[in-house]
């Protein structure tokens, strides 16, 4: 059972755009699984049942299994692990049995996507010293990021050829190999400027490298390095809470359509392939714009 657990992730660890995330949630999926399987004296994926399938998850959502309950969004990622699994097993090791048919995904609630307002963005912006340490990188960093929309995975993977500074465009490489053209503003521009004629080629040490920011080995940022310098950043403002580096690209999203941008100008500046994807952002400006009118329309107001 290890055997063919790793086998499926090494298969889609290659498969997939190379997301660290993904592979460590099917792992983690996938061995829970597993040891359910084990303590219900089932020694072969090949003899779980319908049925095994639907304790398991039902274990899941009480909590019994992994000490908290699980959320139905939750629930469906599980699922889809095992689909993705059971579909591996049945084309690679000529397994037949398929247990999870006619078992549906949980319906998940609306989740409206985490952002910072324009001036917490400000906030965080003004925050980073770029007299010290690698301030100038982190400013250059996170202005990009807010100027483009960018996952923290292409953020990392900018390419210096990939950056045209006199039209200030970046031909951003996203999901699914897709490159897309994405303007940035002057501000931006002037920051990564800084950094690259201050900072980029001290950081090298020599070396040549097309990877636009890097560490002070030379080498190319981990996302894991971008949430960490995110985290020393909001330490140094008064945003009390928790900033993800997804947070500035919902910001981005969120302050555009604010500002009467065109959904699907924001729905190719992100690189999503379908505009429903986009159209998130639109139930946090309406219900923003909801509870404006909650809060201030006469009418609205309650009265003793």
């Amino acid at each position: 059972m290890d055997e063919q657990i790793e086998s499926f992730l090494l298969y889609i660890s290659r498969k997939n755009t190379g997301s660290e995330k993904t592979d460590y949630n099917y792992r983690i999926d996938l061995t829970r699984f597993k040891n359910f399987c084990i303590e219900h004296q089932i020694n072969s994926f090949e003899k779980v049942e319908r049925k095994h399938v639907l304790q398991y998850l039902s274990m899941l959502k009480s909590g019994y299994l992994g000490n908290q309950p699980l959320s139905n969004t939750s629930l469906s990622r599980a699922l889809s692990a095992l689909r993705s699994f059971y579909k591996y097993l049945n084309n690679y090791y000529e397994i037949e049995s398929y247990p999870l048919a006619k078992i549906k995904n949980p319906s998940a609630g609306k989740r409206l996507p985490e952002f910072l307002s324009v001036d917490q963005m400000e906030e965080l912006l003004e925050s980073i010293d770029t007299d010290e340490g690698f301030g100038l990188r982190n400013r250059a960093i996170l202005e990009m990021m807010y100027a483009c929309g960018l996952r923290v995975a292409e953020v990392v993977d900018l390419r210096l050829s990939k950056i045209d500074f006199d039209n200030q465009i970046a031909i951003v490489h996203g999901k699914g190999d897709k490159e897309r053209m994405v303007p940035f503003y002057t501000a931006a521009k002037e920051a990564v400027m800084k950094y690259i004629n201050c900072q980029r080629d001290i950081l090298l040490k020599g070396k040549k490298s097309d990877i636009l920011f890097v560490n002070n080995r030379g080498q190319a940022l981990s996302t894991r390095s971008i949430q960490l310098m995110l985290d020393e950043i909001v330490k140094k403002t008064n945003l009390h809470m928790k900033v993800h580096p997804h947070m500035i690209r919902h910001s981005f999203a969120t302050h555009l359509l604010d500002n009467g941008a065109d959904l699907r100008i924001v729905q190719e500046l992100l690189g999503h392939e379908n505009l429903s994807t986009t159209q998130i952002y639109t139930h946090v400006t309406l219900d923003r714009l909801k509870d404006t009118i909650s809060q201030s329309h006469p009418r609205s107001l309650n009265k003793d």
